[in-house]
């Protein structure tokens, strides 16, 4: 029997731990992943982190917006001596199903989650169903986007934003990126705006190649940057990533 991926090459540019977890699928599938981790993550504890944690009692919503939130958040919760018992108190939203597969990791589950897993729907769908949600919690990294700040704004709703992880270029996979990208490879995938950012920082060499994004703001952040050929999933994780890679294959090899 025939892998779907066909011995496929697959560059993986997403953090260390991400991408061997993506890496592992793409190998179940019968792809060769390639891993060059562009973007490191780190915990963020900056100084008003502190003052935060000690007033949790004081939100009513905790609104995650990645899995590494969820992480982060409960590596802060131990450095700050909190039990994770706190997210049983909470209503908890979050941005898609991944972020809620973290949760239930640890035990917990969330209240409300979109029907696309992106700020811009959780935003709208949220604020539709909870007018009057009390104190919430906005659990981020440094380089999320505005949207849900913006709307919560626009909504005359009180937040707080806990930045609880940083994400910086991995300068240190320049060399790997640029040996890779003279050999042999059939995809090139993105999970993140900022993995594509870190891809131009580090090449700049834009290739003639399938780009295959996680959802529609990296899809529009990599024709921004001139990908020609960009395939982006329904639903935006990575499992169905990589459905849109076999579908992509079957219909150029006729299968």
């Amino acid at each position: 029997m025939i892998a779907p991926l066909r011995s496929k090459k697959i560059i993986v540019t997403r953090e260390n731990a991400g991408g061997k977890i993506f890496s592992k699928k793409i190998s179940q599938y019968g792809g060769i992943p390639i891993e060059v981790p562009l973007l490191r993550i780190d915990c963020d504890d900056r100084d008003e982190n502190r003052r935060i944690m000690k007033q949790l009692d004081h939100f009513d919503w905790f609104i995650f917006t990645s899995a590494n939130g969820v992480e982060y958040f409960l590596k802060l919760a131990n450095k700050h001596q909190i039990s994770h018992e706190i997210l049983n108190a909470k209503n908890i939203a979050v941005v898609g199903e991944k972020t809620n597969q973290k949760l239930k990791k640890y035990g917990y589950s969330a209240d409300f989650v979109p029907t696309v897993y992106d700020a811009n729907t959780l935003s709208k769908e949220f604020l539709a169903k909870f007018q009057n949600p009390g104190e919430i919690l906005l659990i981020r990294g440094n380089l999320s986007r505005d949207v849900l700040p913006s709307e919560l704004k626009k909504a005359n709703l009180s937040f707080t934003s806990l930045y609880v992880y940083k994400t910086t270029i991995n300068f240190k996979s320049k060399n790997l990126l640029n040996e890779i990208l003279q050999r042999e490879f059939d995809f090139i995938t993105f999970t993140s705006p900022s993995t594509i950012d870190a891809y131009f920082e580090l090449s700049g060499y834009l290739v003639d190649k399938p780009c295959v994004c996680i959802g529609t703001t990296t899809e529009n952040k990599a024709r921004e940057k001139g990908f020609s050929t960009i395939l982006t999933p329904k639903v935006f994780t990575v499992d169905a990533m990589i459905d849109i890679i076999i579908d992509y294959i079957n219909k150029k090899e006729h299968i």
